[in-house]
Formats: structure tokens, sequence, C-alpha cells
């Protein structure tokens, strides 16, 4: 709801799609996984964009497992799946052996869908430059980078703290790959990974991206780890502001859960108005911060405008250190 007020987008995220989302979003991706848990033809057709997922920043080429006690009747229903009993969320797609075979999958969901909706194709941050490369000759529309500050509830810690590239360093080396293919902003850029601000948002634009994507933020901006039904977080033996429960289904907030208890502390208006609020607050700090450096709009901003406080910075974002013209790894000036 939060989104369509706003004008924006929403993906179904794994497990299909529900009735709900269907009607309170104007623009909604149907997102095609691995696992393809709940994927069916019908649900193609009646989503406004396909977006076919080959990796998440959090764990790039890892999988991931639902636990048995998430899977209620309901899900267990959309997703045609056994109840409570544990799955594993397969890490790669089960009819892929190679990237040629990306291609044909895009063909195959565009045959699907009459050639009526856009293809998204999203990609944990690695070997970015290549990957960006296979999608646009695969024939997406959209890339979909999602750097390693992505949040997700379903990996390890060692994957959370060591796979994959931050974001920064990815957005450049994504909008390189698109140049050096003269695709650039023919093949559009969704960034995504950390994105929190308004001004985390200014500086993806300025580097070259369409556009951006958010997940932990929107959670937050929910009200994910609040320090509100204490003795909840102490019964899954942990504090407000340090949670990372949402496998478990017992969510004390009530975002990432199932049980009818927990879900009613956050009812769907509520939780519409909240996140119109963050998204509203996150767009003026963008538009400000666009305003300061001179443009009329937000795609107006430019590389030109940026500059980095460290040397490390400089060099994965391909800017000038601040005070000087010098861009590490590029000579002196």
């Amino acid at each position: 709801r939060a989104a369509t007020e706003m004008g924006t987008s929403t993906t179904t995220g794994d497990g299909g799609m529900t009735e709900e989302e269907r009607q309170s979003s104007k623009t909604l991706v149907y997102q095609v996984l691995p696992s393809r848990y709940g994927m069916n033809p019908d649900d193609l057709r009646r989503g406004d964009a396909i977006e076919v997922v080959v990796g998440q920043g959090a764990k790039p080429g890892g999988g991931g497992m639902l636990l048995g006690q998430k899977i209620t009747k309901r899900v267990a229903g959309m997703r045609a799946l056994p109840q409570g009993i544990d799955q594993r969320s397969a890490s790669r797609h089960p009819d892929w052996t190679g990237p040629d075979d990306l291609a044909i999958k895009i063909r195959e969901l565009r045959e699907i869908t009459d050639w009526e909706k856009p293809i998204y194709v999203k990609i944990g941050a690695t070997r970015t430059s290549y990957d960006v490369a296979l999608a646009v000759k695969a024939g997406a529309d959209v890339v979909v980078l999602d750097g390693m500050q992505g949040g997700t509830g379903a990996t390890q810690d060692v994957f959370l703290e060591h796979v994959g590239i931050p974001t920064l360093p990815a957005v450049r080396l994504a909008v390189e790959a698109l140049e050096e293919l003269d695709m650039h902003r023919e093949v559009q850029l969704i960034v995504s990974g950390g994105i929190r601000t308004g001004a985390d948002v200014a500086k993806a634009l300025a580097m070259g991206a369409d556009a951006v994507s958010i997940g932990t933020a929107a959670l937050v901006a929910l009200g994910c780890n609040k320090a509100v039904h204490i003795e909840d977080y102490q019964a899954l033996g942990t504090e407000p502001g340090y949670c990372h429960h949402c496998h478990t289904g017992l969510c004390p907030v009530g975002i990432t859960t199932q049980v009818p208890e927990l879900e009613e502390r956050l009812p769907p208006e509520h939780g519409a108005r909240l996140l119109k609020n963050y998204l509203t607050t996150m767009v003026l700090e963008a538009q400000t911060l666009a305003r300061a450096c001179g443009k009329s709009h937000l795609h107006n901003l430019e590389p030109e405008d940026l500059v980095a406080l460290t040397i490390e910075a400089a060099a994965m974002a391909g800017v000038p250190l601040a005070g000087t013209d010098w861009i590490p790894g590029r000579g002196a000036t």
C-alpha cells in the first residue's frame, strides 16, 4: 500500500503471489527464484514485471533453509509444500547449467507472458562486470545489483561477513560494464544492498544507477527491533536492537511471522503509514541533496557531484579524493 501511494513498486519475494499483495500493489514484480516455490504461469501473467533471481548480495552462491515452523497451512498451500517440514532453498536454478540457459529462460518467460512484461535479472555483487554483461546479452531489460550489505534472514554469519563485494564498487563496475556494451540507460540498473537514507539514494543515482531498491530499511521503518514486547525478545534469547530471528517466525513486532497473535501487532494500515512516512522522508532527503548540487531533478545527478573522504572510498567509487583531482589507481594529476 505504501509503495503504491508513493508511486513505486514491490516484489513478491520467494514463494508465490498472495491475493492481498496483488490487490494492494499498483506495480508488482514477480520473483522467479531457484526454489520455484509457488511459481505458476497465471501469477507470472498477473505480475507487472518478472525478476529472475540469480543471487543475493548477502549470500551470493548460497542457498537457504526455510524452517518447518514457518510453513503454515497457508504457506504450504501457496508453495505446494508439506506443512511443518523444513525446506531447502536452492542456490541455483535447477534447469540451468550455464549462462546460455539464462537467455533460454528469459525467452520462455516472455513467451508465457506474451512478450508483455519487462524482465529483471537480479545478481549478487561478486564478478559484477561479467554478470552484468551476461544478463544484458541474455536479454534482460533491467539488472538488479545487490551489494554485500544486503540483508537476509536465511544465511550464515560467514556469508554475511565474508562473501561478495560492497555496493559502492559494485555500482561502478556495473555502470562501466553497461557503458562498455553501449547499453547504459538502455538496460536499467537498480541498486540495492545497504540503501538506508536519501543520501544513499542520491549517491547511487549520481554514480549511474537508474533506481534503488530497499529491503532491511523497510523492515526497520515497520518497527523491526523496536523496544516493545521485551519479554518476547528475551524468550528468543535476544534483546531489541540485536534480534536476528526472522527465520523462527516468532517476530516480536509482527513483521516476519505467520502467528496470528503476533501478526495483529502490525495492522496493515498502520504498517503502510509507517513505511510511507519513511519513503517520503527518503525522497525529500535525496531531492534536497540534488538541489544543493544545482540539479533540477534527481536523475540529473552525476559522478562530478561526488568526492570521497578516504582513499579507499575514492578507489572503490572511482571519484576524486576530496580536495584533489586524484582518483586512486588512475594516476596522479
